[in-house]
């Protein structure tokens, strides 16, 4: 929790408390369910939670936004966005029941009114959003192919409309093969730990 208010000093306290609780959340139901690697889970709010937050040092939606998290997993990046905005909208998608059973009952827990889930593939989401944004999923040229259809051609942000990604580092190969117009931010630029100097955030206008 100290590497969110590091970041992030000026939470509201209801903030901070949906912060502090994902903690035990998260390892109660990852007794049950493996949604986080059990290796992983001490690092929750640094590889995880902390993580999802980098897109919001690179974009500030509008209030009434529509996100789309594709293939969300246990809820990241959709859960702690939501959290850091609630005046946006989310819609979780993954193609895994058990994960979006657990992403659902933390939600559920948080008491987050903002956030909707569904249980299945990204080709059976026929809205249409602001962003999509997603966390380790697929290859981005094949990412792009399969988002652009919820891309909704109205902007009501600063930044255009797109995809909003997270990814390891050595995306040269993916980079190379993408038609449209993006930018890569080497996350190292947002947070000063280790883990982040070898991660990034692309961002495709759709």
């Amino acid at each position: 929790m100290e590497e969110i208010l590091k970041y992030f000093p000026n939470l509201t306290d209801l903030q901070k408390s949906r912060f502090e609780v994902l903690g035990p959340l998260y390892r109660e139901w990852n007794e049950k369910i493996n949604v986080i690697s059990r290796k992983d889970i001490d690092n929750l709010y640094q590889h995880h939670v902390l993580h999802s937050l980098s897109i919001s040092r690179f974009v500030t939606p509008t209030a009434g936004s529509m996100l789309l998290d594709i293939g969300t997993g246990g809820g990241f990046p959709g859960i702690p966005l939501a959290i850091l905005w609630p005046e946006c909208n989310f819609h979780l998608i993954d193609r895994i029941g058990k994960k979006i059973r657990v992403a659902s009952s933390i939600a559920e827990a948080l008491e987050l009114k903002n956030v909707t889930f569904q249980h299945g593939d990204a080709g059976e989401c026929h809205e249409k959003f602001d962003y999509v944004v997603s966390r380790g999923v697929t290859q981005l040229d094949g990412l792009i192919k399969i988002v652009r259809r919820n891309i909704s051609s109205v902007n009501r942000n600063k930044l255009p409309n797109g995809l909003i990604c997270l990814k390891g580092a050595g995306l040269e190969d993916e980079t190379n093969k993408v038609q449209h117009r993006f930018i890569e931010v080497p996350l190292s630029d947002y947070f000063c730990e280790e883990y982040f100097e070898t991660k990034a955030l692309i961002y495709v206008q759709l």
